[in-house]
Formats: structure tokens, sequence, C-alpha cells
């Protein structure tokens, strides 16, 4: 199914084609994200992935953006941890022009002084928005917990006083450090001429740059004990999220905690919507998530609660996770693997999700994961797995707890003595 080409500069370019679909996704994907970043200029790939949309040698910002959506394409991009993606969804015929347009962006930006002025004023609102909702804020104080003193446990975004800091000179020097070939992957999934695509990728690509991408800080072991933060904002509803720090992106088990996550949170039927909405009516919203990175990993829950039903949501919320370590039932667990099988090739059928899904492979673990595989995986896995995991995740004396809400100090200083 996947086609993989590596270039002779290290560019590689991994490939699904399906010359039934009259579109095609494209995304070319770089190997930096936040936890590369320095602490004073934290939130530098966030402010270049902006700043790439705003003009480059070839095209004006009006000229990128017409010529995408003048044909019923979208452009997008987006900063994550460990790398960041320009992308793509566009009708086959136009694959060419806009594999030129986002190259010439990654390649040779304009960055005008001016631009990364008024940039700088849309990141700063950008950073107030996520402070003004709490189901975003809350999460961020998770992730401080989780990754304390380091660049994991710190915003996308960055802050006020690092945005601040940054400069033209910041952005093309970082820009330069790891905008190189050996860094980027270009992802396609839909239909296309691959020849044609790796000829123009050649021809786009010529630099012939060895250098290799920096290592970053490694992510220090998590906390012995329970860690949790309250924030006392005069919100209406209270904002909780909770975490234990998981696995990485090769570690095995991987598979086994994305069952768990569907028992659990991921969907109507799981546990904890049943337990806490449906039979307490004690929350709107609560799920659970899972997070993985090069070292390191986390399993996250949250929750959007009634101002005066925190301290029984937490204690149903524990309750729930202290009773899967004695397994899901057969039935729960069929369910489970259905459903996120059925996910996951729902989301194969899409072009975007599918060199998403793609992308994201090579550019973290170099290798995607084909649907055969994953199913076997999944497959694989017995109750007792999911048993094992869950006794390994979920040990209370590792906790991670923040919460927003009208006394939120108080109520963490009460919730503090259940873990201790």
């Amino acid at each position: 199914m996947y086609k993989k080409i590596v270039l002779d500069n290290g560019l590689r370019i991994i490939a699904n084609k399906l010359p039934s679909r009259e579109t095609v996704s494209l995304g070319i994907w770089i190997s930096v994200g936040g936890r590369f970043e320095d602490e004073k200029f934290k939130g530098i790939s966030h402010y270049l992935e902006h700043m790439l949309f705003k003009g480059s040698k070839k095209y004006t910002c009006q000229q990128i953006k017409e010529t995408i959506e003048g044909k019923g394409g979208s452009l997008n991009g987006f900063t994550a941890e460990e790398f960041t993606c320009y992308l793509v969804k566009v009708l086959k015929e136009n694959l060419n022009e806009s594999l030129e347009i986002l190259s010439d962006m990654v390649l040779f930006p304009v960055l005008e002084e001016e631009e990364i002025k008024k940039e700088r004023t849309v990141i700063m609102e950008e950073i107030k928005m996520y402070h003004d909702l709490p189901q975003y804020y809350v999460l961020e104080i998770l992730d401080s917990l989780l990754w304390a003193d380091h660049p994991l446990g710190s915003t996308l975004t960055g802050t006020p006083e690092s945005v601040s800091a940054i400069g033209r000179k910041e952005l093309s020097s970082y820009r330069d450090r790891f905008y190189n070939a050996p860094n980027i992957v270009i992802a396609l999934c839909g239909a296309f001429d691959l020849d044609s695509v790796v000829k123009s990728a050649k021809k786009i690509f010529t630099h012939n740059d060895a250098r290799k991408n920096i290592i970053p800080l490694a992510a220090k072991e998590g906390s012995r004990v329970p860690a949790l933060k309250g924030v006392s904002k005069p919100t209406e509803q209270s904002h909780l999220a909770l975490g234990f720090r998981s696995y990485d992106r090769k570690d095995p088990r991987r598979h086994i905690l994305d069952v768990l996550h569907v028992i659990m949170g991921a969907n109507m039927s799981s546990r904890l919507f049943q337990e806490v909405r449906e039979k307490r009516g004690l929350a709107y919203s609560i799920g659970t998530a899972i997070k993985r990175f090069k070292d390191a990993g986390a399993f996250t829950v949250h929750a959007g609660v009634d101002n005066k039903k925190v301290d029984e949501c937490v204690k149903v919320v524990v309750e729930e996770l202290e009773n899967i370590k004695g397994g899901p039932t057969e039935s729960e667990l069929r369910r489970a693997k259905d459903f996120y099988l059925g996910q996951v090739i729902m989301a194969l059928e899409d072009v975007s999700e599918h060199m998403l899904f793609m992308g994201e492979g090579i550019v973290t673990v170099d290798k995607v994961m084909t649907l055969k595989e994953k199913r076997k995986a999944i497959e694989a896995i017995s109750a007792s797995d999911v048993k094992s995991v869950a006794k390994d995740i979920f040990d209370l004396k590792k906790i991670h707890l923040s919460l927003i809400s009208p006394d939120g100090e108080g109520k963490v200083l009460g919730l503090s003595k259940r873990f201790t």
C-alpha cells in the first residue's frame, strides 16, 4: 500500500496512491516541534509556522491562499511537540502547483520584519484565548505537572515573554537549523503520478544538506508522588484533568493502551461516560486521551463538572480507574477492539486523515504501520493484557491532577488528602 522513497539528500517521500479518487492530500512535515526549543524562545516552532504563510520568494501571502483556495483546495499548518506540518487538500490536477507553493514556503520564506511584528500580536491574542478557555487551559496546567521543568510541559504557543524575544534573526536561524532535507518528509495520499512527484521533489529540494536533527532533551522520570494544582477562576463549571505517565511511540504495549483508552473514555459506551455522566449526571463532558512522544507518554482524563460535584466526580473517576485493574469483560474487550479498528478504517477512507497518519509515522518513527499489522496487534490483545497495563499505569501515588474552578486552590487542597 505504501511506497517510501529516500532522495540522495536524505529527504523522505511516503506515498499511498488511490487512482479512483479525484483529490490528493499533500503534507510537508518537518522533524521539529515544541520540545526542541530553548526556554528563552519557547513558541518559536509555532511562530515560524505562522510566518511561512506570510509570503515566500515566489508567492505573496495573498497568492499562497488564493492559488490554493481559488481552485477549491484547503490549506493549513500545525505545530506539535515533535513535528510541524504544512498541508493541502486539492483536486488532483492542482497537485504540482500545490507542491511548488508549499515547498517555496518551507524553503524560502520572506520573514518580513513588519509581518513578524503583526503576527506577534496575533500569537499574543492566541495565548490569551487559550487562557480564557478553561477546558484548554486545564490541560496546559496538567502538562506542566506531567513534565515539570521540561519543554514537554510548556505550551506550544510560548509565553508573552518568550514570544516577545523572537525576531527575524531567531526565526531565520531556527529555520536554517532544522528545515533541512534529512528532517523533511513529503507525504501524499490520493490520486497522483508518483514519478512526477519524485521528479519535482528532486528539482525543488536541490540542497544536499547532511545535517541531522538535534536530539531533544530527554524526558525526565515522572513524579513518584502525587502532583496537584488548582487555579481559582470565576467559572460556571469546574474543569478537571488528571493524568499518568505512560508509554512512548515504540513501546509494544501502546496498542493495549489504545484499547484501554476506548474502554475507559473514548466513546459514549465507555466506563467513565456511563458512570460519570449517564448514571450520576456529574459532568457534561468526560473522556480520555493518549499522548505519545519519542521517549515518553501520558494517559489523561478530562471532564467539565458541576462546581458543587468536583469531589464526587474525582471519587467516581478514581473508582473506575481502580475497577479496570480487575480487567475488562470479554464482551467489553470485543466492543473496544471493534470500535478502535472501525474508527481507524473510517479515518483511512479520507485522503487527508490517511496522509496525516502516514506523515506522522514516517516523521516520528520512520515507519507506517499497515492496517493489516494494526489489526493483528489489536486482535492479539487479551483481557489480561489490559488488566496488566491498567495496573502499571494507574498508580494513584503518581497521579497528576489540575483543576480550574471558583475555588480551585481550595478544592485541590482537599483532594490532595485523597492521594496522600
